[in-house]
């Protein structure tokens, strides 16, 4: 099943952001083959990153919440709110993606 994660930085994350996103980047990397989609949430500039979100496949939820208990932003304390949903795609995507 897909599962959602939202993810909210906490205010003037910025530097933290940066500094650990190499090691998030190797993180979500490892499950490539899973990830439906996934990307930065950004303030209304469109260049500030302000969050995460990220669609990836897991058996089950419990699968989901222990790969985001080691993901380096989340363990780095860059987060001040996470959500997990479970999500069913019935629409094929057209819009918003980088061209293959």
């Amino acid at each position: 099943m897909i599962y959602i994660f939202h993810l909210i930085d906490k205010p003037a994350a910025g530097e933290l952001r940066q500094r650990m996103r190499p090691q998030h980047k190797a993180y979500l990397g490892e499950q490539a083959a899973r990830i439906a989609f996934a990307g930065p949430l950004l303030a209304d500039d469109g260049q500030t990153m302000v969050g995460s979100l990220l669609a990836i496949d897991f058996p089950d939820r419990e699968a989901a919440h222990r790969w985001l208990a080691q993901e380096p932003f989340n363990t780095a304390g860059l987060y001040a709110g996470t959500t997990v949903h479970a999500f069913a795609n019935l629409w094929p995507q057209k819009a918003g993606f980088p061209p293959t």
